[in-house]
């Protein structure tokens, strides 16, 4: 099985090109239904958030509240980093869990998605690594349009996160995403189409 790592900045496009992979029929994963699964209600990922920062966290309905919590931490870089110590070695369990189901029913080629693939050292442990990667003004621009956050907000959340200019030099492949959104699923296609004929020789 051959395992795909994507990684990019905030906003920078890294669930767009998983969504035309998965339209192609490769099994991927994303770092946000990753986050979501571990802080479920009942797990002992929530649990442990709602210890650390207290049950003003939940919404009503007994779920995290995301934006508050995001509110909390991106102010905050110890209680950032509180966060990360929580749900990254969660997320990188259930990950793993999820390789070895796509393994076991036989999945020639996957793809997950890996905020801080190289930041973690997890690069290691993939086959083939791809930076998504897009002008901070653009991506600020995407914040603040798609995900409705002020510019103050989205520029401090960004300020948070490495240049992806070290990154890209750390990667496989890099996949500018400064267009529009055809432009993008054309370059990903693409780079499928590539990665795809490394599985073939090793069939024959």
């Amino acid at each position: 099985m051959l395992s795909v790592a994507v990684t990019g900045n905030i906003a920078s496009g890294k669930s767009s090109l998983l969504r035309a992979w998965a339209r192609a029929g490769v099994p991927v994963i994303s770092a946000d239904d990753l986050a979501r699964e571990v802080v479920e209600p009942g797990t002992d990922g929530l649990r442990e958030v709602v210890l650390v920062f207290g049950e003003d966290v939940l919404g009503p309905d007994g779920q995290l509240d995301r934006g508050r919590l995001r509110d909390r931490v991106f102010r905050n870089e110890d209680a950032r980093r509180k966060l990360e110590s929580i749900l990254h070695p969660r997320i990188r369990e259930s990950r793993e869990a999820w390789l070895r189901e796509q393994r076991r029913r036989g999945a020639e080629l996957v793809v997950a998605e890996i905020p801080l693939l190289f930041e973690t050292g997890y690069a290691h442990g993939v086959d083939v690594t791809i930076v998504v990667d897009a002008p901070p003004a653009v991506r600020l621009e995407r914040l603040v349009r798609l995900r409705s956050l002020d510019a103050e907000e989205a520029a401090r959340i960004m300020s948070t996160q490495a240049d992806a200019a070290g990154t890209g030099a750390m990667a496989d492949h890099v996949i500018p995403n400064d267009g529009t959104s055809a432009e993008l699923e054309r370059r990903a296609l693409e780079l499928l189409a590539r990665v795809r004929s490394r599985i073939r020789p090793e069939r024959e």
